[in-house]
């Protein structure tokens, strides 16, 4: 699997935070990356730093689009996706990368809180022209 750094969209990067669980690149147009390390177990104490950062480097008029590069193999708190949903950390487009050998619990409890949002891609180069797109129509209706 491709990783951010060797994609063409690499050039465009706003900012990268390195955190303990993982890696964050932050794009124009509120795109969001994330490519986690192994063995990671991703829970709300990790979002809520990685939801920070979008924040301080994002206005809120920014609709955000997650895409998480599914690079490593890692693991997902699942009932932690309520507090995600609860804090009003809603984001409107999500999008995973690569094998997607999920936890039962955790891909239903995605679909209720994020219905119709939650896309799937074998790769990041269809991702990311998923992502422009959005990006592209959020700037475009925000002009009118």
């Amino acid at each position: 699997m491709k990783r951010v750094k060797e994609h063409n969209i690499f050039e465009y990067i706003r900012e990268i935070r390195e955190f303990d669980f993982g890696v964050f690149y932050f794009f124009n147009g509120g795109i969001v990356i994330s490519e986690m390390h192994e063995g990671v177990l991703f829970k709300w104490d990790n979002a809520k730093k990685a939801v920070n950062a979008a924040q301080e480097i994002y206005n809120d008029d920014i609709p955000l689009i997650y895409i998480a590069n599914r690079i490593n193999r890692y693991y997902v708190a699942p009932l932690d996706w309520f507090k995600f949903y609860k804090n009003r950390f809603d984001m409107q487009h999500i999008a995973a990368v690569g094998p997607l050998k999920c936890h039962m619990l955790s891909l239903i409890l995605k679909k209720i809180i994020f219905p119709k949002r939650i896309k799937s891609f074998s790769d990041l180069n269809n991702a990311v022209d998923w992502a422009k797109k959005i990006s592209e129509q959020a700037l475009w209706t925000d002009e009118r």
